[in-house]
């Protein structure tokens, strides 16, 4: 699986973060950093992150 954020559109709300703690977070800038390519068994966290972005930048891809 790879998961891709959408930068352009995102806007930092960071619900990502909180939907799923295990891929995203806030670097020391405030800034959204994120693992593209977690493991398979985080999927829900994702799904539930994509669902929580306000702005729907997340999307996930088959590897």
């Amino acid at each position: 699986m790879r998961v891709r954020v959408d930068m352009n559109r995102c806007e930092t709300h960071a619900q990502c973060v909180f939907a799923a703690p295990d891929v995203f977070r806030l670097d020391d800038n405030d800034e959204l950093v994120y693992d593209s390519a977690p493991d398979d068994s985080l999927r829900p966290d994702i799904e539930q992150a994509m669902a929580a972005c306000p702005v729907q930048a997340i999307l996930i891809a088959p590897s």
